[in-house]
């Protein structure tokens, strides 16, 4: 047994058969973990939020303004949010740090400089509520107020990758390596870009753009993955890992359930809804199997969160849209594309939460879904003065003589 010993602990080796070590304890603090503990304010832990602007701002230092840490069931190590206000007709401290960043404006209006060496030539773009953009990694940047109100502004980062692999924090924030394949200093780098390609991975609507005007109410190209009429698009910024889209379900209608895992966090930026969310083992159908106590579930409204799977193997979670505008949200995975894991290179791979369980994907189909899920959006619609239009057709259970796809590959 281990035993203090001149201010040191000791270790012996087990006797007989007995096994090694304390065999139960408490999951350490990495080294995130403590940064955040050591920044002075503090941190948001729950499977979501219905709105930040509840957060309560806490003085920050060492940014210069008020903040708030969130870190939702399912990132913990797999990357991180704060919410940050910039001062009235101020300016939060300039900054440089090796771990992407990426920045949502959930209200005001300002600047924001950003220049590649210390005394070199800076760039200056504006953004407003909505607004979504990039800094580039290790970039000095400073983010300045325009008016005589505070700005508030959701950021996301892979802060607790590189921290917790480094386990430095003072070389994260003073590194002179200077990424000039994120950041070269073009004149046009932070101008939008609405051009349309297909992401290189699953060939879905991708733009390669550092700078989003207006997510609130930007375009989006026809999708159809998730909804009848979902619209969707993957803003590709500063050459990052971090992964994030842009998505939209019309009004009456919601989202088909799918599984995977942690990571995933939904943003709502435009209308009113909820999320469900449940563990994949329980199956496509928890209530009707006596299984609706364990399904977690949150409302939320421009800006809230909540995670999509909160933690450990897939969940399934489903997205419900109960307002009278079409209901947009925007999904943040930090470095964890969610096809990207666990399989060697060149296996073949299907986008496999968009294609229903009949398929090989994880999706449950609406003819295959618990009852309960309709009935409560159909009452929950109702009692918000909607509609729904979701058509029977939706739910009609396929004809077994119809050809059924090839069952492919889907990952565990």
């Amino acid at each position: 047994m281990p035993h203090e010993l001149e201010g040191m602990v000791h270790w012996h080796e087990p006797s007989g058969e007995q096994r090694a070590g304390y065999g139960e304890f408490d999951y350490p603090q990495l080294t995130y973990d403590r940064f955040m503990e050591a920044e002075g304010i503090p941190t948001f832990r729950g499977l979501g939020i219905e709105k930040v602007q509840n957060l309560p701002l806490y003085d920050w230092q060492r940014m210069g303004g008020r903040g708030h840490f969130i870190q939702l069931y399912g990132t913990e190590g797999k990357w991180g949010a704060y919410v940050v206000e910039v001062p009235a007709a101020g300016a939060l401290n300039v900054e440089q740090h090796i771990y992407e960043e990426i920045f949502l404006v959930v209200e005001g209006r300002g600047t924001t400089e950003v220049w590649l060496e210390d005394g070199g030539k800076k760039h200056i773009f504006e953004w407003q509520a909505g607004s979504l953009f990039s800094i580039p990694v290790n970039a000095f940047h400073r983010i300045v107020n325009a008016t005589s109100s505070p700005a508030l502004l959701l950021a996301g980062t892979t802060a607790p990758n590189v921290m917790n692999l480094l386990n430095n924090v003072d070389m994260i924030f003073n590194c002179p390596y200077k990424f000039t394949d994120r950041f070269a200093g073009d004149e046009d780098f932070y101008q939008p870009n609405d051009d349309i390609e297909p992401d290189p991975i699953r060939g879905l609507a991708m733009r390669r753009t550092n700078m989003v005007p207006d997510i609130f109410n930007c375009e989006l190209p026809l999708d159809n993955r998730r909804s009848p009429g979902y619209r969707r698009v993957e803003p590709f910024m500063t050459n990052n890992n971090f992964y994030l889209w842009i998505g939209q379900h019309e009004t009456g209608k919601y989202s088909k359930a799918h599984a995977h895992t942690s990571a995933a966090i939904l943003i709502c930026v435009k209308g009113k809804g909820y999320t469900h969310t449940w563990p994949e083992h329980l199956g496509p159908n928890p209530w009707q199997d006596g299984n609706g106590d364990q399904v977690r579930r949150l409302d939320y409204e421009p800006v809230g969160m909540v995670t999509a799977a909160p933690g450990g193997a897939r969940w399934y979670h489903q997205h419900f849209n109960i307002s009278k505008e079409p209901f947009r949200l925007t999904a943040w995975f930090g470095p964890n594309h969610p096809s990207l894991e666990g399989m060697t290179p060149g296996d073949k791979q299907i986008d496999y939460t968009a294609m229903d369980l009949n398929e090989g994907g994880t999706s449950i189909p609406y003819w295959q879904e618990d009852p309960h899920i309709r009935k409560e959006f159909e009452a929950k619609l109702a009692a918000a003065g909607g509609e729904s239009r979701m058509g029977n057709e939706l739910y009609a259970i396929p004809n077994d003589d119809d050809p059924k796809p090839e069952r492919k590959f889907v990952q565990s």
